[in-house]
């Protein structure tokens, strides 16, 4: 098992606080959870086209969502602390905005092979027991991860009502800790596009690599 670079220096000078931090840089390492930053979006281009079952069995495409005023895509899954963090948040914000004609869909493409948390039949589960309230989509081939140029959970991204990019970055300032939050990145971006204003504040999300498929 790979041990968590200069851990041991972090010990020595950082107290309780790093401490914690260490045992979370482990439990990711354990788990094989490479931590990874998203790109800068370009702002402007196109959704891409995908149909996707969902956990409950229905079938959706970016054709269905040609009405709405915003269109959220989430890359998610189960088994990541970093969706895990901000799981209640994400299900807060959805149920702010949706009756103001903003979708929200949440993606897994990861392979659950080694995580069968992130199998079907759990996300399936856990979109039930957490009431989500927005669809939940399978990327069984992870084709559609690909188109987006997806790299880790959670990715978000924000499209308007013509299917172009607003914001691509992470949910909020503080992952971790909503006590802590002071910029609501995401929040922010959806306001501003009802209000027709452009948001340019865009910081990289972070969070657990896409667990592709190996040849």
């Amino acid at each position: 098992m790979p041990v968590a670079p200069c851990a041991g220096q972090i010990f020595k000078s950082r107290g309780l606080k790093a401490r914690r931090l260490v045992c979370f840089v482990h439990l990711c390492y354990q788990n094989e959870m490479a931590l990874t930053y998203t790109p800068a979006g370009t702002l402007g281009s196109e959704c891409p086209d995908f149909t996707l079952p969902s956990v409950d069995g229905k079938t959706y495409s970016r054709s269905d969502f040609l009405r709405v005023k915003g269109l959220v895509v989430m890359f998610i899954c189960n088994h990541c602390p970093y969706v895990k963090a901000i799981e209640d948040r994400i299900i807060q914000l959805a149920h702010d905005y949706t009756p103001q004609n903003i979708q929200f869909l949440g993606i897994c493409s990861n392979d659950h092979k080694d995580h069968p948390e992130d199998a079907p039949a759990q996300l399936l589960q856990r979109w039930s027991e957490k009431n989500y309230g927005f669809p939940y989509l399978i990327d069984e081939e992870q084709t559609v991860a690909k188109a987006f140029g997806a790299v880790c959970t959670p990715d978000l991204y924000l499209f308007d009502s013509a299917l172009r990019l607003r914001y691509r970055g992470r949910f909020d300032d503080s992952w971790r800790n909503p006590a802590n939050v002071h910029k609501r990145e995401l929040r922010e971006a959806i306001a501003a596009l009802l209000e027709g204003r452009s948001y340019l504040e865009q910081h990289p999300a972070m969070g657990c690599s896409i667990k592709w498929k190996t040849p």
